[in-house]
């Protein structure tokens, strides 16, 4: 691959990576794109992309296809340079640029780097109980709902993404069961609610502690805390236990950070210079992880690097709707 020469590299191509991509083009910046994926969208795209969004400005409820689908439509106005399935290795200063390497061996020179990688490179907390059962009826994640159609479905776990799934799958399966091991739940509220008016039978404080059948999965223990174990039916488990986050190669570029996120000020600047982040990587008192605070930090962080890159711009550009 050639080596790449812009104005603002984006380490990150999730919806803020796209957002910030879009506005580094409405300021006039060449910019390029790296992210670890071999498609656009991030964690929304890997992960949940029939997951119906609630908390996007302007969007009731949008899927997250959809709304990858509008970043990056959005995205293409800049012209961006994508630089995807490689990942960011190295970080070296110049004088007035930054170059980082990849790990094919791609050297980028920008005047500015701007962190969107979000929780950076993932992977599912494990089922003790699930291990060889992967393609077997047991995933970690539901990209498509279609594959659960008329289906007994288990799904493990107390968070967003397990009360998320229970409640898009239980209008398409033929039954769903949520298993949490304890009888508090970290999901939202209002999405708890949902789950517990609906279908969905939920058994708390137990455990799967197997899964039967031959070549694929046919039941599925769960024990509960003082009770005898119950054996479900079931052709699909869903193991929404959570994530290991690993920013990767990032943690050794310098970079001030703090239980795995970037640290950064009002302006979205690092403490290593002309580098910025945005998006859920980044921490500073009162942050708020939500994709709509990553647009608006896209967005400042962006208008900050127009700055380093020309002294002599302003770091409010005017409206997007000035003619």
């Amino acid at each position: 691959m050639d080596d790449v020469t812009t104005d603002l590299l984006i380490i990150g191509a999730g919806p803020t990576g796209l957002f910030s991509a879009y506005y580094a083009g409405f300021r006039g910046l060449r910019v390029a794109v790296v992210d670890s994926l071999p498609e656009l969208g991030g964690q929304i795209t890997a992960m949940y992309p029939e997951k119906a969004i609630l908390d996007v400005a302007g969007f009731p409820s949008v899927k997250g296809r959809d709304l990858v689908e509008g970043l990056v439509e959005q995205a293409a106005t800049a012209d961006p340079t994508y630089l995807l399935d490689r990942t960011a290795t190295t970080l070296e200063h110049g004088e007035d640029q930054v170059v980082v390497t990849l790990d094919d061996g791609t050297r980028v020179t920008a005047g500015a780097v701007l962190i969107t990688s979000g929780i950076g490179k993932f992977s599912p907390r494990p089922l003790p109980a699930g291990d060889g059962w992967v393609g077997r009826g047991m995933e970690f994640f539901v990209p498509s709902f279609a594959p659960y159609a008329g289906k007994d479905v288990v799904v493990v776990g107390g968070g967003d993404s397990a009360f998320d799934w229970a409640q898009h799958l239980e209008p398409i399966a033929t039954s769903v069961t949520l298993v949490h091991r304890r009888d508090a739940f970290r999901a939202h509220e209002r999405t708890v609610a949902a789950v517990k008016d609906s279908s969905v039978a939920i058994i708390t404080n137990a455990q799967v502690t197997e899964l039967r059948g031959d070549a694929h999965l046919e039941e599925v223990v769960v024990s509960v805390d003082g009770e005898e174990p119950q054996t479900l039916k079931a052709q699909a488990l869903v193991a929404a236990l959570g994530f290991i986050a690993d920013l990767g190669a990032i943690q050794q570029w310098g970079l001030e950070t703090h239980k795995r996120h970037v640290v950064v000020d009002s302006s979205m600047r690092t403490n290593l210079a002309r580098v910025f982040a945005a998006g859920d990587i980044t921490d500073y008192p009162g942050k708020v992880r939500l994709i709509a605070v990553g647009f608006g930090e896209a967005a400042t962080a962006v208008n900050n690097a127009a700055v380093v890159l020309d002294p002599s711009a302003h770091v409010f550009p005017g409206h997007s709707s000035e003619g």
